[in-house]
């Protein structure tokens, strides 16, 4: 089966994907394309008009979630907790995680007021996870799971935006999250999800969005 999976570069769920992907060692390709100005063949296939969007031969899969649950379904290795219940948290709280990559957005583009609410309702919600992570090198143990490509790139930004400003974001409070975080951006799958030089055009983006982050960035 040809995969071919269609995004920007800087989209979290495409990198989610992509991280799941070379975990599960899932032969692959990524078609980028520009989000802003989408090209008519992209179009005419995508229902929604979103992405990520991933083509299984000639089949069209679409939303985030069914992607990365197929891309399991089709490896030889369960990404998931074998245990039901477990299964079941994972996805939930898989969900609860997806909401986070919405507060990304007002911290990058909104004024002082619009970052600062949106920072606060981010460390609630790590808050929650801090209070269900152990401190395990993954969120089920020492077996990665689609819950860690979940989040990995919800780290990997947030590290990002630290390393552009004096800390702006600084997760240092949650123990057992900054453990997480650090596993997850050292290992070869996570690396590699990304476009080389990704760090630099998020740095250019904040700088060209003008928000209040922006006036936070550091040389």
């Amino acid at each position: 089966m040809k995969l071919e999976l269609i995004s920007f570069k800087l989209c979290p769920f495409a990198q989610h994907a992509i991280i799941l992907l070379n975990k599960l060692n899932i032969e692959h390709e990524v078609t980028y394309i520009n989000i802003m100005d989408p090209p008519q063949w992209f179009k005419d296939i995508s229902p929604t008009g979103q992405v990520p969007l991933l083509k299984a031969d000639d089949e069209i899969i679409f939303e985030s979630a069914v992607i990365s649950e197929f891309i399991n379904d089709i490896s030889d290795i369960d990404a998931h907790p074998t245990d039901n219940v477990q299964k079941a948290k994972n996805r939930a709280w898989i969900q609860f995680i997806s909401s986070i990559t919405g507060e990304l957005m007002p911290i990058v583009t909104g004024d002082e007021d619009k970052f600062n609410k949106a920072k606060e309702s981010l460390f609630n919600k790590l808050t929650r996870i801090e209070s269900v992570k152990s401190d395990d090198k993954f969120f089920n143990g020492n077996d990665f799971s689609i819950i860690d490509a979940a989040i990995a790139p919800i780290f990997m930004r947030i590290a990002w935006i630290n390393e552009f400003t004096n800390n702006a974001l600084s997760i240092a409070e949650f123990k057992n999250l900054s453990a997480w975080s650090e596993n997850l951006l050292a290992i070869e799958e996570t690396k590699t999800s990304v476009v080389e030089g990704l760090d630099d055009v998020y740095y250019s983006n904040i700088e060209g969005r003008e928000g209040h982050l922006s006036t936070l960035l550091v040389d």
